[in-house]
C-alpha cells in the first residue's frame, strides 16, 4: 500500500457492503468497516466489514447496541471500527446526509483518520458492461476543519482494492443473486439466530 493509497480495502469487506446494499435497494442501508492503520500511522487496511441496517438507520439505541458488539469481537481480535459506509435510498442520491456525517463523525472521535463510504450507484450499475477494476464506492475524509468532502480529487487519500480482481468477483456474486443471503444487524436483532458475522456467506 502506497502512500498514495491510505486507504485499502480487502474483498470479503467490499464485497459485503455491496451486497448488503443491493438486498435492500429501496432503503437506505449502512454498514461499519474493521481494519488498523499502519505502524506509521500513515494508511489504514480494512480487512472486513459488519451490515448493520436497513430501516431507520437513524435510530441511535439499536446502533448502540451494535457497535458495542462489534468492537467487542473484532476488538478481541485485533481490529478496530476504522470508517462506515452508507447507501442512499434513492438510486440517483450521491449526496452524503446528515445521518452519514453524523456516525461517520462519532467513529473519528475514537479514530481520528476514519473513512467514510457511500455507495457510486452509476459506478455499480455499470460493472457488468466494463472492467473497472476500481471500488464502485465514493471516498469521503475530513479535512482540517471537521467536514467531510470527496477525498482523491488532489491525488491523495484514495481508495485501492486489495485484490484487483474484485470486481469480477462481485460481478459473479450479483449475477447468482448472492445478495439473497447477506445478514445485517437488522435481520439479528429480529431473530438472534441470524449470524450478523455472516460466517457462511463465501463458502
Amino acid at each position: 500500500m502506497g502512500g498514495d493509497s491510505p486507504y485499502e480495502i480487502h474483498q470479503t469487506a467490499y464485497i459485503k457492503l455491496i451486497l448488503h446494499a443491493l438486498k435492500h435497494r429501496t432503503t437506505a442501508v449502512n454498514a461499519v468497516l474493521l481494519g488498523r492503520s499502519s505502524a506509521s500511522g500513515s494508511s489504514v487496511e480494512i480487512f472486513d466489514s459488519v451490515p448493520l441496517f436497513h430501516s431507520q438507520i437513524g435510530l441511535l439505541p439499536p446502533l448502540e447496541i451494535a457497535l458495542i458488539m462489534i468492537e467487542e469481537y473484532y476488538g478481541e481480535r485485533g481490529l478496530n471500527i476504522v470508517g462506515y459506509f452508507h447507501a442512499n435510498e434513492r438510486w440517483n442520491d450521491s449526496e452524503l446526509g446528515g445521518v452519514a456525517k453524523n456516525i461517520g463523525d462519532h467513529i473519528t472521535r475514537y479514530f481520528p483518520q476514519a473513512a467514510l463510504l457511500l455507495l457510486d450507484n452509476k459506478k455499480l450499475h455499470a460493472l457488468p458492461q466494463g472492467k473497472d477494476r476500481s471500488p464502485v464506492l465514493q471516498l469521503y475524509s475530513r479535512d482540517a476543519s471537521k467536514n467531510w468532502k470527496v477525498a482523491g480529487l488532489d491525488g491523495s487519500n484514495h481508495l485501492s482494492l486489495k485484490e484487483p480482481s474484485a470486481n469480477i468477483v462481485l460481478s459473479d456474486y450479483i449475477s447468482s443473486e448472492k445478495w439473497k443471503d447477506i445478514i445485517d444487524f437488522d435481520d439479528h436483532l429480529d431473530d438472534i439466530s441470524k449470524d450478523w458475522l455472516n460466517p457462511d456467506l463465501f463458502k
